[in-house]
């Protein structure tokens, strides 16, 4: 007998599974606020959110008043009620009554079994097991969780949205009252059949609540005047491409993300405007995202528009889409330079006609101004000077920058990139893009004391979900309802994260990096607005630093912009791939930009970082350090390792004619009176493009005549560079093509005798370029000028 009560103790501790629910959930997203964004139907075609923790409390005093008035005194069986069930069921010679309390409809939930007289005794057992092992608010919250409510909607959670279009937390009375009354017969009685049904049953509920005082006289009135539901409303479609992403990624789960909704549906509102403005011109797709810095969390994420069309790539996430860069990517180029101390910002660089290896790279105007200052270069997106920058820099180097900053897709080797890598050669997401840029943002932030700066690379989108695995790359997963822990996991993560550095434990180089990415926003205020104004002249204009990309076809234009709160990246065109004229970054995805900024909270700029910067003397033309005969100096503020860099190599002291009309050679024989002179001289393809967009510039004067060499190189080869291989087109009749050749001289009225593989061609004047036709093959061309200068070049025709 011992043995046969212990086997039935033991049976009935553990005859209750672990698990009571083995079913799948939909797939939920929210804001930050736990405010719906969406959600996708559970894989057995059911609506079934996550389950709940807590009843919201009217919906908790209708269910108990209509299902189980004594919920709170049994111990899952309530055996008077049973006996008057049994009572009336032989009564009627029919069953007309279950006398199943809450606690074993939640069971009947879980086991789903035929209803029998076996199956009910298991219920009892199982309920009053259930009893022990959950409070009677966590058995409340199972069966609302599970109950049905009619066609494919499940739990009570589901049932609010699709009934009334709002959460459970704001069922009215009148609302709860439905919902109670559902679940005791879903199949008779639903919205589109069995209204009257419904009705009744919902303002009996109602009347009781009100005889038990548990409502007053005009809320019960109140609550049965309101009518029933017309027909199911449709689940919220907000952020719908983040919502999948979270469905293909994490298929069941509950999860709060970083989104803020108001913010998020202005954005959707204001790329649904653009976009149909955009389709004028067939240009279909747009996406955004915004970052909120201090907190490195995303708050809106408009993944393209027109989610509903099931056409011209409105599905595809173009946040995810690896698209070509552009120019996107010149000002991490320009601050990893200005970092190492290779570039000041407003040293000279060229913007020449280049041909390397076959590399032809051009302007986006087509035209060339010769020099122009480094913040200038970028703040116009000039494309050669960023080549000759990358080319400086080192294109290894730079592509392994690229990956410690997070571009994901640029994962092939540097030789296949190249210089192109700069002008967008490669692919990037916008997901990558925008957090590259926040990271630079966020390297000024923090300066700043605030303790929710967070150092981690990539910005969070997940707050909470109910799954226990690691999410994303700086969250965890936690309970719905532990926000206590997530908090202290968030704290955690914060304090263990690191900035983007190769040295990240180098204090001088977290210092350089502010100081680097202070420089770089800087110069990007000066890109020219879409608006066309002097916004710096308007007060209540925020100060944005922002950049655009246009990729090569005019297939992806890009725009992305940075302020103290805030990091806003967009992109537009078509997600399949095909380019549109007028597709270009600064037209279409700039205007975009800077009408989510006027929607946005503005903040004042960054503070400039303190303890960072040295005091620099710099050549005011050249932008170089001070050399020996700079006259003309600025004093700055530079990053220390720009004090490395070279001291101005174009003022040379030269000896001129007391009326500056040529100059003298240092051992010429010379009679005359002299005078010296610091003199501003660039090399002459420089020199040639320069002065045409510098009417201050003066050139050299030509040596006096039979008075020595000159010591300066006069003139220089424009097209073709030293060893170039060169290709000649064929001519719309099939004949050869022609190769055209060019000179820059630094004296404007030099006559130049021109040489091919020793034979005499021509000689120019004023503009020095002329056609030649070369045989395949390795060939020497020759220059010379009237006073004896030469210049010579090798190229290949293949």
């Amino acid at each position: 007998m011992t043995i046969s009560i212990t086997l039935l103790i033991i049976g009935y501790i553990f005859c209750l599974p672990r698990q009571l629910f083995h079913v799948p959930y939909s797939t939920v997203v929210t804001d930050r606020n736990e405010e719906l964004l969406g959600a996708r139907i559970a894989s057995d075609g059911q609506w079934r959110f996550s389950p709940r923790k807590t009843t919201p409390e009217k919906i908790k005093q209708c269910l108990i008043t209509f299902e189980d008035k004594h919920f709170y005194h049994h111990w899952g069986v309530n055996p008077l009620a049973t006996g008057r069930a049994l009572y009336q069921n032989l009564k009627n010679k029919r069953v007309v009554s279950g006398g199943s309390t809450l606690t074993m409809q939640t069971i009947r939930l879980a086991r789903n079994k035929p209803r029998t007289l076996g199956e009910k005794v298991v219920e009892m057992i199982w309920a009053t097991r259930l009893e022990f092992r959950a409070s009677k608010e966590e058995i409340l919250s199972m069966y609302v969780s599970h109950a049905p409510f009619g066609g494919n909607v499940v739990g009570l959670d589901a049932a609010a949205w699709r009934y009334f279009g709002h959460s459970a937390e704001d069922l009215s009375w009148a609302e709860s009252a439905m919902l109670a009354v559902l679940p005791n017969a879903p199949a008779m009685i639903h919205l589109s059949k069995g209204r009257k049904t419904l009705l009744s049953k919902r303002n009996r509920l109602l009347k009781q609540l009100f005889e038990e005082e548990i409502i007053d006289t005009s809320t019960y009135e109140l609550a049965v005047s309101e009518p029933l539901p017309d027909e199911p409303h449709p689940l919220p479609q907000i952020a719908p491409h983040l919502v999948s992403r979270f469905y293909q990624e994490r298929n069941g789960l509950y999860t709060r993300s970083t989104i803020d909704r108001g913010i998020q549906t202005h954005i959707e509102s204001l790329a649904e405007r653009w976009s149909n403005e955009f389709n004028r011109s067939d240009i279909r797709n747009l996406a955004i995202l915004v970052i909120d810095i201090p907190t490195n969390q995303v708050v809106a994420y408009c993944g393209n528009v027109h989610f509903d069309r099931k056409q011209g790539g409105n599905q595809v996430d173009v946040i995810q889409a690896p698209r070509s860069t552009g120019s996107i990517l010149k000002p991490f180029l320009y601050n990893a330079m200005l970092q190492e101390g290779s570039l000041l910002p407003k040293m000279l660089l060229p913007d020449v006609p280049v041909n390397i290896n076959g590399f032809t790279p051009q302007n986006f105007s087509m035209q060339f101004e010769g020099a122009v200052p480094a913040s200038e270069a970028l703040a116009r997106s000039l494309n050669i000077p960023a080549v000759t920058m990358l080319q400086r820099y080192g294109v290894p180097k730079f592509h392994h920058l690229l990956q410690q900053m997070g571009f994901k897709t640029i994962n092939r080797a540097a030789s296949h990139y190249g210089l192109s890598l700069i002008l967008g050669g490669a692919e990037a997401t916008l997901w990558d893009v925008t957090n590259a840029y926040a990271q630079m943002g966020r390297s000024l932030s923090s300066n700043s004391p605030s303790p929710t700066v967070s150092q981690g690379k990539e910005a969070q989108i997940l707050l909470e979900t109910e799954n226990t695995e690691p999410i994303n790359n700086d969250t965890k997963q936690t309970s719905r309802n532990h926000k206590s822990n997530h908090n202290k996991q968030k704290k955690r993560e914060q304090s263990n994260s690191s900035p983007i550095s190769i040295e990240e434990n180098s204090e001088e180089t977290t210092s350089a990096k502010a100081g680097a990415a202070w420089l770089t926003l800087s110069a990007l205020t000066e890109v020219n607005r879409p608006e066309e104004i002097d916004w710096k002249s308007i007060p209540s204009m925020q100060t944005i630093a922002w950049k655009t990309g246009t990729s090569y076809g005019f297939r992806d234009a890009w725009a992305v912009g940075v302020t103290p709160r805030y990091a806003v990246g967009v992109w537009v065109g078509n997600a399949t791939g095909e380019g549109k004229p007028g597709l270009v970054g600064a037209q279409t995805a700039g205007p975009v930009l800077f009408d989510i900024f006027s929607y946005l909270p503005s903040s004042s700029w960054f503070e400039r970082p303190t303890d960072v910067f040295v005091d620099a003397e710099i050549c005011r033309q050249s932008g170089h350090l001070k050399g020996r005969f700079c006259e003309e100096t600025d004093t700055v503020l530079i990053l220390p390792a720009g004090l490395r860099t070279e001291a101005c190599p174009y003022h040379h002291l030269v000896t001129l004619s007391a009326d500056e009309s040529h100059r003298i050679y240092e051992n010429c024989a010379n009679t005359e009176p002299t005078i010296q002179k610091s003199w501003f001289a660039l090399p002459p393809v420089w020199e040639w493009y320069y002065k045409q967009h510098h009417p201050e510039y003066k050139p050299l004067p030509p040596f006096k005549a039979g008075c020595g060499e000159d010591s300066f190189q006069s003139m220089q080869f424009i097209y073709p560079p030293m060893n170039a291989h060169i290709k000649l087109p064929k001519q719309l009749d099939g004949s050869k093509g022609f190769l055209t050749v060019e000179l820059a001289h630094s004296n404007p009225n030099a006559t130049i005798f021109w040489h091919l593989d020793d034979t005499y061609q021509t000689q120019t004047q004023d503009f020095h370029k002329i056609s030649l036709q070369p045989a395949p093959g390795k060939h020497s061309l020759t220059t010379v000028d009237g006073e004896g200068n030469t210049v010579s070049t090798t190229f290949f025709i293949e």
